[in-house]
């Protein structure tokens, strides 16, 4: 495979950012597109150069040249088409949050080990060049011992209640789909919580307007987690270590800059790269399927599992169910 040929199950925004930076990728290309009805699918192909569009899920993943498919649907519908495309025999990159629960993450992961396919949760932020220079750090040491973690997440939702985030059997809310950010940064630095410690505020119309949580380890370490879809928040994000500290400008899990902090040196500063973030994902699936590895050392399946098992936690917490569930 020296060209990786997508196909896109969803005709929403994220699926359409996705088909548009991937136009700027040199070896990959949106070869078809998939929704619930052809209007939609070809209106989708027709804005974004797709080649084929098809009014269903299955005439997509069925399609011969389509090498990978990327899930782009709302998470209630995120188990039914993975696992349409695991079962018929195709690599899937899923939106986050990955599934509703952790039990439909165990699910998906067991099939797709079962059958030998590729697997990721696209969680884009882990692949975007300044993330990759944090690694970087935090693999050298550079902080010294981490013992903070802070990041927030805040949008402000029109209270529309058609909207896709004020809606309960849509799985809406701040937690899923803005915390799932912030959330996934502790455990990216700190792995799985020992403790988790949260508080939300739900709204009349069954979902979650604003969640924080506080997650403790075995080493010492805290993790201080916010998100709410009333506004906009600073969206900045600070690990801290014994020797030195990171911070993440806005928006911190979109392309952007950040500071290394020493005691008694000038800040370090890293500048963001040019362009969108979805496309460094995708190079990395790319990559990875012409290895033949079945999932990422970035973004495991097993590390997407434990983070959906955190979210469980803090939702039940708050006291807040779906009506799917």
């Amino acid at each position: 495979m020296t060209r990786t040929r997508w196909g896109i199950i969803g005709t929403g925004g994220i699926a359409a950012a996705f088909a548009r930076d991937l136009q700027v990728v040199d070896d990959a290309e949106v070869v078809a597109v998939g929704s619930r009805s052809d209007e939609s699918a070809s209106d989708f192909a027709g804005r974004l150069d797709v080649a084929r569009s098809y009014g269903s899920y299955e005439k997509l993943v069925d399609d011969p040249d389509v090498d990978v498919v990327y899930v782009a649907t709302p998470q209630t519908a995120h188990a039914a088409n993975v696992r349409l495309a695991l079962e018929a025999g195709k690599p899937v990159l899923c939106e986050k949050p990955f599934t509703v629960n952790a039990a439909e993450a165990r699910d998906l992961v067991e099939l797709a080990r079962e059958r030998g396919l590729f697997l990721m949760e696209a969680m884009w932020t882990r692949f975007l060049p300044h993330f990759r220079r944090i690694d970087e750090l935090l693999r050298a040491g550079a902080l010294g011992e981490i013992t903070t973690v802070v990041a927030d997440h805040g949008q402000a939702i029109p209270a529309d209640p058609g909207h896709r985030l004020q809606r309960a059997d849509l799985a809406g809310g701040a937690l899923l789909d803005l915390g799932i950010y912030p959330v996934s940064l502790a455990s990216y630095v700190l792995g799985r919580p020992d403790g988790v410690s949260a508080a939300g505020t739900l709204s009349a119309r069954g979902v979650d307007a604003q969640t924080s949580a506080v997650f403790t380890y075995a080493s010492g370490a805290h993790a201080v987690v916010t998100t709410t879809l009333r506004a906009r928040t600073a969206n900045r994000a600070v690990i801290t270590g014994t020797e030195a500290r990171i911070e993440i400008d806005d928006v911190w899990y979109a392309p952007t800059s950040f500071s290394l902090l020493r005691p008694g040196a000038e800040p370090e500063r890293f500048e963001p790269a040019t362009g969108g973030g979805l496309r460094h994902q995708a190079v990395e699936v790319g990559r990875l399927l012409r290895d033949g590895a079945t999932e990422s050392d970035v973004m495991p399946l097993d590390e997407t599992v434990a983070i959906m098992a955190t979210l469980d936690e803090i939702r039940r917490q708050i006291g807040l169910r779906f009506p799917t569930e």
